[in-house]
């Protein structure tokens, strides 16, 4: 078997890439990437030898058809996992011009090439990796099911709900096999330092203000990366044609909470005394900010037998031993444009 996997560099698919090399020892990868701010190649740097030889990687656009089929006829692509998005609810809000680009039309243009070599005949499949935003916010109580009616609040959760949406017409009209699934909150390994913890972990390593969005109250629902692989896995070779699936690790936390659950931890693991609550600075709220995210993930649990292994209290110590064993990893990824994007979003 060989997938195109899109979005290898990115935080979650080199992660996948990892894990699904790992465990099937017979397969194939095919990673497409475009390299984008976010997307680093040397997170795929840690393949043994005898994984580099089953992974290839292009340089390349899921807008760009041309490629796109010209991978198709250069391999016996069986399926594809699609990762490759814009995923940041800040920069969306900032441009959301090419969050509707990449997250909306390539996606189209991945099924759009996908129907057209797709073979019913074997166990062909398209899975579109989606996110918990696309059903707006929760109260205080109550879960997102598969049921939930879709209403995004942001740029970035409106063009993942569009995404959702066309793959789920080409499965009604086309009777093509796909699947979607809908995650919380990722955390782990090679998660680029705009996003919450592995930002405060950097910030708090270089003394610098932690900036905390309005009460710090918002909730999420925390999942370790490698469990969100393993469902991928599970979703991609047994979940039904056309269906949802959603995938949540029953970690809620407060924004605020996680941040202090980092200071505690390297203050201890480094004894640095300057990291302490003094950093934390709370900031204008984020335009349109979701108060609470929550999965009820009963669906994949009852159907695949797939269920979360890493709590967040294990989980978030191995994440910040990762970055304190990796700190020229930070160092390299961020660069002048992140540095900009920092200063206009929190600073300015």
């Amino acid at each position: 078997m060989t997938l195109l996997v899109t979005g290898v560099a990115g935080f979650i698919g080199s992660n996948f890439v990892y894990y699904y090399l790992r465990k099937h020892k017979d397969r194939k990868i095919i990673g497409l990437d475009s390299l984008t701010y976010a997307g680093n190649i040397d997170n795929l740097s840690k393949l043994n030898v005898e994984e580099k030889n089953r992974f290839t990687f292009i340089k390349g656009d899921i807008n760009d058809t041309e490629l796109l089929e010209k991978i198709y006829k250069e391999n016996e692509i069986d399926g594809i996992i699609n990762f490759a998005a814009e995923s940041h609810v800040d920069r969306s809000i900032h441009d959301p011009q090419i969050f509707l680009k990449t997250n909306i039309l390539g996606t189209q243009n991945l099924l759009h090439v996908f129907k057209k070599y797709y073979d019913k005949n074997k166990n062909h499949k398209f899975l579109q990796v989606s996110t918990d935003e696309v059903y707006g916010a929760l109260g205080p109580t109550g879960y997102f099911t598969e049921k939930t009616p879709l209403n995004p609040h942001s740029p970035y959760s409106a063009s993942k709900t569009s995404a959702d949406l066309i793959a789920k017409a080409y499965h009604d009209t086309y009777d093509l096999n796909i699947n979607i699934t809908r995650c919380s909150n990722n955390y782990g390994p090679y998660q680029f330092p705009e996003k919450l913890i592995p930002l405060m972990i950097n910030n708090a390593l270089n003394h610098k203000d932690l900036p905390v969005y309005g009460d710090g109250k918002q909730i999420r629902d925390w999942l370790y990366v490698e469990d969100h692989c393993k469902a991928i896995d599970m979703v991609y070779e047994n979940g039904k044609k056309g269906e949802v699936y959603n995938i949540g690790g029953h970690n809620e936390k407060e924004n605020i909470e996680i941040v202090k659950t980092i200071i505690n931890y390297l203050h201890e693991k480094t004894g640095d005394k300057e990291i302490n609550e003094n950093l934390i600075k709370h900031v204008k709220d984020r335009l349109g900010h979701d108060r609470r995210y929550g999965i009820d993930p009963t669906k994949i649990k009852e159907e695949l037998r797939w269920e979360p292994t890493v709590m967040f209290n294990e989980g978030i110590k191995k994440t910040i031993d990762w970055y304190l064993e990796n700190k020229e990893w930070m160092e390299s990824v961020i660069s002048g444009e992140y540095k900009e994007f920092y200063d206009k979003n929190y600073v300015d």
